[in-house]
């Protein structure tokens, strides 16, 4: 069989579309390549959230387009967010595309690539029915062998005036909860030991299959499949973040005291202006809430800074706002202006440069506020897992504590140990450096 290349670009979400694609095409015998020189197929799974995604996005299929007509490339598949956003221009700018699939399409791949050139009707499939894979049918994963992302739910139902997922993805879908529990399962018996558990809106979860406290619900049945050791969950929208979760983090071992809440702004206009569900006051006591409930609960946010109207006094709320709540982890983005969204012909846009430039005083209040609470951990002990040698520096041996989602957050940096990869050791803080942290093995 031919030989396949797949490049994976965005989010989470989609590292868990492209473990789909790859296992169902491994499935029916195409071998997998992670050189693409060799490929003679290859699939870009793309990414259009925003400007500098799109941007990236067009960069590697233009690459990939020259592989084709200079080397051993014969056919090039696109798909994901920016095929099912900009279908008829990349067919239209970009003739090396054979075939164009949106985020609905993937399990028609294996059955495309069957045909012939002189086969093919048609380039663009996006707009064609949708079809989707049920979780744990077919998977290859691309993380390390002892984590791994649960993907639940598709779409999302919310209507932020800045995003574009909605027009992309459609309204919030939850898996059923025996397809993800039978993943699970699959994933703990090839070793997985951390499940970050992700979607759109993560909170939502079982609330179109009209279930009570879904997402506790799949907590539950989790946990007690042998192997699962850590859940962690990213992607929660504030406005769902209830009592019965807090109370049932906080009894359950398993499931990692973190808990990843994107507020975007806390001064009452721009949430408003935003088209975000919750205000200031809320957002404060749904943090108090979590704080009082979970000893400890490491909280990560993002935020937007040069959304349109926003002022420097809306800027100054949200600089202080961050310095008041302390949180362990924040990042923040500039402001895109997406065609297609709410938000695009917004008037009083804030300059690029301005942009920036609060994108950089924020990040510094937080550099601060991270290097003091990892300063504090001096001398406590905390499980780490162990992930190995550090990709960018092959001296270090890296590894992360139940507050640090992979890729995201700050790392731990593991001095004059003899650990081993995919284990989760007590470990003593020695030191803070930066975002990360230098910890050795505990040896009572």
């Amino acid at each position: 069989m031919k030989k396949i290349g797949m490049i994976s670009l965005g989010c989470p979400k989609n590292t868990v579309d492209t473990e789909n694609v790859l296992g169902d095409l491994s499935a029916q015998g195409y071998e997998l390549t992670t050189d693409n020189e060799e490929a003679e197929i290859l699939i870009i799974n793309t990414c259009g959230f925003i400007e500098a995604s799109t941007k990236e996005s067009i960069d590697v299929i233009l690459e990939a387009a020259e592989l084709k007509n200079s080397g051993k490339c014969k056919k090039l598949v696109v798909t994901g967010c920016l095929a099912e956003r900009y279908d008829e221009a990349l067919i239209e700018e970009i003739p090396e595309i054979d075939h164009l699939l949106g985020v609905k399409q993937y399990p028609q791949l294996k059955n495309l690539l069957e045909l012939e050139p002189d086969q093919v009707s048609r380039r663009n499939l996006v707009h064609d029915p949708a079809e989707y894979f049920e979780p744990g049918s077919h998977r290859i994963r691309t993380t390390p062998f002892y984590t791994a992302y649960l993907k639940i739910g598709e779409g999302c139902s919310n209507k932020c005036a800045f995003c574009i997922i909605p027009k992309m993805r459609g309204n919030f879908r939850s898996f059923p909860m025996e397809s993800l529990l039978n993943e699970t399962r699959q994933l703990a018996e090839q070793g997985v030991r951390e499940f970050n558990v992700v979607s759109q809106d993560t909170t939502m979860y079982g609330i179109d299959l009209r279930m009570k406290n879904g997402l506790v619900t799949l907590l539950k049945a989790m946990v007690e499949i042998p192997g699962v050791d850590w859940i962690r969950l990213l992607y929660c929208y504030p406005t769902f973040i209830d009592r019965a979760l807090m109370e049932y983090m906080a009894e359950e071992g398993k499931v990692c005291n973190y808990i990843d809440v994107p507020l975007q702004h806390s001064h009452d206009f721009m949430l408003k202006y935003m088209k975000r569900q919750e205000r200031e006051a809320g957002v404060r006591d749904m943090l108090c809430q979590l704080r009082d409930t979970i000893p400890g609960v490491a909280l990560r946010t993002t935020f937007i800074v040069g959304f349109p109207g926003e002022t420097e006094e809306h800027f100054n709320h949200l600089n202080r706002f961050v310095e008041e709540q302390e949180f362990d982890h924040v990042g923040v983005f500039v402001y895109s202006n997406e065609e297609g969204t709410t938000a695009y012909n917004y008037p009083e846009s804030v300059p690029r440069q301005v942009a920036e430039e609060r994108r950089d005083i924020l990040m510094e209040t937080q550099r601060k506020i991270t290097f003091r609470r990892n300063s504090a951990m001096v001398g406590q002990i905390h499980p780490v897992l162990v992930e190995g040698q550090d990709a960018d520096e092959d001296y270090l041996v890296t590894g992360r504590l139940a507050s640090q989602a992979p890729e995201i957050d700050g790392q731990v940096i593991i001095e004059e140990s003899d650990v081993q990869p995919g284990e989760i050791v007590p470990m003593r803080i020695q030191r803070a450096a930066g975002y990360d942290i230098i910890a050795k093995l505990h040896q009572p």
